[in-house]
């Protein structure tokens, strides 16, 4: 094999950016052209990340790199934690390409959508594979102006007002982020994440310095991430249409922000020097905080999405706390959930969003019985429903599981009480919708048929919506029962944990 092939890293990169190029230049009118470029885009990106991820398993690193001016490169690069972020976004892409093609279906703006949307997937894609911080800065803010018209895309009152304060919250993160990059070029030049000259050089005389840029990148990071107190944008986001909510939560915005933060802790300060700081035990509780928090505020909402998205702010943060265990068990379940959320999620949204359009069900009040109208698409929904509390075989319990492992190798039992009490709240908000969907009778609203039933004369919904959900359930359930399989998600977060700690 070549030892660097520079050129698949771009070309990963170069697959959705041309597909959004060709998008918008295409008429609205021209459907079956988009959906060719759409979903044959979607199945060459999936390829060449599949490439990458076979490379890296053998030992490759392939990097693609030029100077912009003078200390500052442009990197990409295929690293362990690069492609299992870049794996994750590609396959998802694809499927809520499936997903939206149907649920778009006679919509307007679809030009417009598929068109962000691709640039979305080159922002995302861009994240995971950048090789220093100022090509991982660049994408940051290209995924920001990328996702929001998708936020906005139904043009209503409340999408805008939503908007407005999507944009508000990350361009203000952004600039954070950009004064640290600023601060530590101009204390170190520009730092690649691959650097075998790691920060603590600069700790005796500069431990302030740094401790003041670590929170700086870490708190423009934790507003995509959806960190308690910097997650207002998130609930309001839930205006978008159900493809965009799936791609925001289980791979594109919320888990950039979580991944940066992998990025800085390991890659860029090291964990022996963020836990010298003591960075990693202030990020930890913060981390439980949100954890509890989002769970708490979950159990209120009447609405299935919002309370989904409250979900998703308690979820991603226990990518976080696993980072900041500080140990190899904490890592790989912290590694491990950022893959299996991704699935778990899009799951639930998907599966959200066929409810909403094929019954008009937006409250969990609603939802009486739906599980005997749906019933694929109900049993993709307590699939995630049941992973994300943890219970086994899912692949929540996998997370669980190792973090849990990981606090008590840390000696960090209120870290494990955190877990538990977490168990329990999920289970509290989740359990009554999968009661609702299987022993309820229904509809909720009325009796006798559902609405549409009569009209549709089948159970289920189209295909397009159902199939992506089901199969993002399947594999969420196969990365909890065949989690010590090669290239399970379990297998490559233990793979990255024995490069960070076992070199």
């Amino acid at each position: 094999m070549t030892e660097n092939m520079a050129w698949l890293p771009l070309a990963a990169l170069a697959v959705s950016l041309v597909a959004a190029i060709a998008i918008f230049s295409l008429p609205e009118t021209a459907r079956p052209v988009r959906t060719v470029i759409n979903l044959g885009a979607a199945v060459c990106k999936v390829a060449l990340v599949a490439l990458m991820v076979g490379r890296v398993s053998l030992g490759f690193e392939d990097t693609f790199s030029f100077q912009i001016i003078g200390g500052i490169d442009f990197v990409l690069r295929a690293d362990a934690l690069g492609v299992m972020f870049a794996g994750l976004s590609s396959i998802l892409w694809l499927c809520t390409t499936v997903y939206a093609i149907g649920y778009l279906e006679g919509a307007a703006n679809r030009k417009r959508f598929f068109g962000f949307f691709s640039l979305c997937v080159t922002s995302t894609l861009g994240i995971a594979l950048a090789g220093n911080l100022f090509t991982f800065l660049i994408f940051y803010e290209m995924l920001t102006l990328s996702t929001y018209p998708l936020v906005v895309h139904a043009g209503t009152q409340k999408a805008l007002a939503a908007g407005k304060v999507y944009l508000r919250y990350t361009l203000s993160a952004g600039v954070v982020l950009l004064l640290g990059v600023v601060i530590l070029y101009s204390l170190t030049g520009d730092q690649s994440f691959a650097s075998e000259q790691g920060l603590d050089r600069y700790l005796d005389d500069h431990r302030g310095l740094l401790t003041l840029v670590f929170a700086l990148l870490v708190g423009g990071l934790a507003v995509k991430a959806a960190i308690v107190p910097l997650h207002g944008w998130l609930p309001r986001a839930m205006v978008a249409p159900a493809p965009v909510s799936a791609l925001l939560h289980a791979v594109a915005v919320v888990k950039a922000g979580a991944f940066g933060i992998l990025r800085i802790i390991y890659d860029l300060y090291g964990i022996e020097l963020s836990a010298l700081l003591g960075v990693t035990t202030v990020l930890a509780v913060i981390a439980s905080i949100t954890i509890l928090y989002g769970s708490l505020r979950a159990i209120t909402q009447a609405e299935l999405k919002p309370r989904l998205a409250y979900s998703t702010i308690s979820q991603v943060s226990y990518i976080v706390l696993g980072v900041c265990l500080v140990g190899p068990f904490g890592t790989i379940g912290a590694l491990a959930h950022l893959l299996n959320q991704g699935l778990m999620k899009v799951t639930l949204f998907f599966c959200a969003g066929s409810y909403a359009e094929e019954l008009g069900i937006h409250r969990i009040d609603e939802m009486n019985g739906a599980g005997r109208r749906m019933p694929l698409t109900s049993l993709a929904f307590t699939v995630g429903a049941l992973g994300m509390m943890g219970l086994p075989p899912t692949a929540g319990f996998i997370t669980k599981w190792y973090l849990g492992i990981g606090a008590i190798e840390a000696e960090m039992l209120w870290v494990v009480a955190v877990l538990v009490a977490s168990t329990l709240l999920n289970a509290l908000y989740f359990l009554p919708i999968v009661y609702r969907l299987w022993f309820c009778q229904g509809p909720a609203h009325g009796v006798g048929q559902w609405p549409d039933e009569q009209r549709l004369g089948r159970l289920e919904t189209h295909g397009w919506l159902l199939w992506p959900a089901v199969f993002t359930a399947l594999a969420s359930l196969g990365a909890g029962l065949l989690a010590g399989l090669p290239f399970s998600p379990l297998e490559w977060a233990t793979r990255v944990a024995v490069g960070e700690y076992l070199p």
